[in-house]
């Protein structure tokens, strides 16, 4: 059996559907992944023997630039992705016995796999962009929503009118031309009624959160057994437990002097630091020896090593933490981030910074919290519970949902 994995997004995209094609593979079938062009992931799939076609423009041209992405941007972006998931999907589809479709708003991977009449799936990696009548984007369960605030439901049909004015053009041109009528709602014929959520239980609980049937697999998790650098590990050999310090993709998005404060930070925590270069282009303040620099490692084998990681709140670092069992100091910036922050908070694994500009006031707090004995302790028992099989549950499921398609087309 053979399954198309896509999506367009950052690495925190990308990595969880390598770990998919892994779990794929392990359970006897075939994967490959449609994926932005850029060098480091194409390393990343290779690494794991994926292959990988290349869809649309590298991430890092569209997010990696001097200034933040526009308005503008999103809107010329948005119909080159549909054309581009219409012309490679197309292609790529052929053989393939089901497509599995995430990362952002992927417009287009449902609709080839229904003019080639295979199973789609749609995963997610939180529960913001899905709808709910009942509670606010990114609410807790159980909290009520102020009365003089727009109702949720409102909300989200003010959600569903900007994705349509994003997508719906390109979408239904592109649907026509292959003999599909238009879609109203792009947004939730995206989602479908079923998707499915690839995150852990413990860190991101999906009961109560959304009208949709959310199917939970659990995070797919790319197992990785990469040693650290000789320079890396000698330099965790000569001292106590450095602080973690990494913003990954977060180019535009990093708050200016970060690596500057989080160092000064972790310095009056008497703590030395390894900070990870990431798009952002993170480099020390001076040439103390308390201060490793670091390019794309492997986080699982590091995380277990430090004091505490200090990092944007995006899902793959937030659970690759927390598995690892390490404190956590979160500094959100934009989409889920927020999300992530308040979990790690709430579960008592780290501290949630205030807000996307931290200072060194603010982010000595936040470590002063993240380095207490009880918080240590709170992680290590947390990590406990972190599901690491989410991969070939998911692997499983797939497989089982091209098998009923294949049975049902064959009666």
């Amino acid at each position: 059996m053979r399954v198309l994995l896509t999506t367009w997004g950052s690495r925190g995209d990308v990595e969880p559907l390598a770990g998919l094609a892994v779990g794929l593979r392990e359970v006897g079938a075939e994967a490959l992944v449609c994926a932005p062009p850029d060098e480091e992931f194409a390393a990343l799939l290779a690494r794991v023997n994926v292959p990988l076609v290349p869809l649309g423009p590298s991430v890092r041209s569209v997010v990696a630039g001097p200034r933040k992405p526009t308005k503008e941007d999103a809107f010329r972006l948005a119909p080159e992705l549909v054309a581009a998931r219409f012309a490679t999907l197309s292609a790529a589809a052929e053989g393939c016995d089901a497509l599995l479709a995430t990362g952002l708003m992927p417009a287009g991977a449902r609709d080839v796999a229904e003019k080639m009449g295979i199973p789609y799936v749609l995963a997610c990696f939180h529960t913001l962009g899905l709808p709910s009548k009942h509670f606010r984007p990114g609410a807790r369960p159980g909290t009520p929503s102020p009365a003089d605030e727009t109702d949720p439901r409102v909300l989200w049909e003010q959600d569903a009118q900007r994705v349509n004015a994003l997508y719906g053009e390109a979408l239904n041109t592109h649907r026509a031309a292959i003999g599909l009528p238009p879609v109203d709602n792009v947004r939730d014929h995206v989602l479908t009624e079923r998707p499915w959520l690839a995150a852990d239980a413990t860190l991101c609980p999906s009961r109560g959160l959304t009208d949709l049937d959310v199917v939970q697999t659990g995070a797919w998790i790319l197992p990785d057994d990469r040693p650290l650098p000789a320079d890396l590990e000698a330099f965790l050999a000569a001292g106590e437990p450095p602080v973690y310090v990494g913003f990954g993709s977060m180019a535009a998005y990093a708050p200016k002097d970060i690596a500057r404060v989080a160092i000064e930070a972790s310095r009056a925590q008497g703590r030395r630091v390894v900070l990870a270069r990431g798009w952002a282009g993170l480099s020390p303040v001076d040439d103390a020896d308390d201060c490793l620099v670091v390019g794309e490692v492997n986080q699982q084998a590091l995380f277990r090593r430090v004091a505490a990681v200090v990092h944007h709140g995006g899902a793959g670092t937030t659970t690759t933490a927390a598995r690892a069992g390490v404190p956590q100091v979160v500094v959100p910036l934009i989409a889920d981030q927020p999300y992530w922050a308040a979990r790690v908070a709430e579960l008592g694994i780290g501290a949630a910074h205030d807000g996307p500009v931290p200072d060194f006031g603010t982010l000595s707090a936040a470590l002063t919290t993240a380095l207490t004995a009880e918080t240590r302790a709170r992680a290590r028992s947390v990590a406990g519970t972190i599901r690491s099989d989410g991969r070939t549950v998911a692997a499983r499921l797939l497989l089982e949902t091209a098998g009923r398609e294949r049975r049902s087309v064959s009666v």
